[in-house]
């Protein structure tokens, strides 16, 4: 049996089953990502859920393998030369995880840094941005009397939003017919911009029919579906 004693999130977190990645997220649009590629591709995994009413994301154990305090993180028994291996930050994950499972990253150079550029795309701007528009909406922000703050990020991400539905014009993915972390990274901000952060009539969101479209094909999928509840 796989020994993760050495990592001290394991003291928090026992894993039941030692020789299945360990997750460690919250259902987030950052967490499902992972989730949701690890639904797509199979690989057997465990969940364990990160409270942020409890602040488990500042306990010492967290940290000790997500230092940023942010989740989703992972702990893969069989990394690199057979080798437990942990890892933070969401990108970083799919990358891993879709080279892990040799799926849902073009094999061929081109098609992978392609593919790579739309993650950071998401990671440097979708998911900041989006995620500014939704403090200044529906959170904290929403009762800061100057909009300011919040305009700056609607018209941002209304930028972002036409940048996609352009890429997405003629396509059925980001990456043409081919379905990648690309989609997986991007889609739940989108998701979650119309939906949870109700900022869809603020962004004049249909006005972007192709992301329109792809999301729908998106949330369609049942791993998805599956992916998007996890952790429960």
């Amino acid at each position: 049996m796989t020994d993760l004693s050495a990592f001290p999130i394991t003291k928090k977190w026992p894993a039941r089953h030692p020789d299945r990645i360990q997750l460690y997220s919250l259902p987030t649009p950052n967490g499902v990502k992972v989730s949701i590629l690890l639904e797509e591709t199979g690989l057997p995994y465990e969940v364990h859920r990160v409270s942020f009413d409890a602040r488990d994301q500042f306990s010492p154990e967290f940290l000790s393998l997500s230092p940023n305090n942010k989740i989703p993180a992972i702990l893969d028994p069989n990394g690199p030369d057979g080798k437990p291996l942990g890892l933070f930050e969401s990108g970083a994950i799919l990358i891993y995880l879709a080279s892990k499972a040799g799926k849902f990253l073009p094999a061929d150079t081109a098609g992978r840094y392609e593919t790579l550029q739309w993650i950071m795309f998401q990671m440097g701007g979708i998911g900041p941005m989006f995620g500014q528009l939704g403090f200044f909406h529906r959170f904290a922000g929403k009762d800061y009397e100057d909009k300011r703050p919040r305009d700056r990020y609607v018209e941002e991400s209304k930028r972002l939003l036409n940048v996609l539905d352009q890429r997405l014009a003629g396509r059925d993915w980001v990456m043409g017919d081919e379905y990648t972390i690309a989609d997986i990274a991007i889609l739940p901000w989108v998701r979650n911009l119309v939906g949870y952060y109700e900022a869809g009539e603020l962004v004049e969101f249909a006005r972007f029919k192709n992301v329109a479209r792809v999301l729908e094909a998106f949330v369609a999928r049942p791993a998805v579906a599956r992916g998007l509840a996890i952790p429960a």
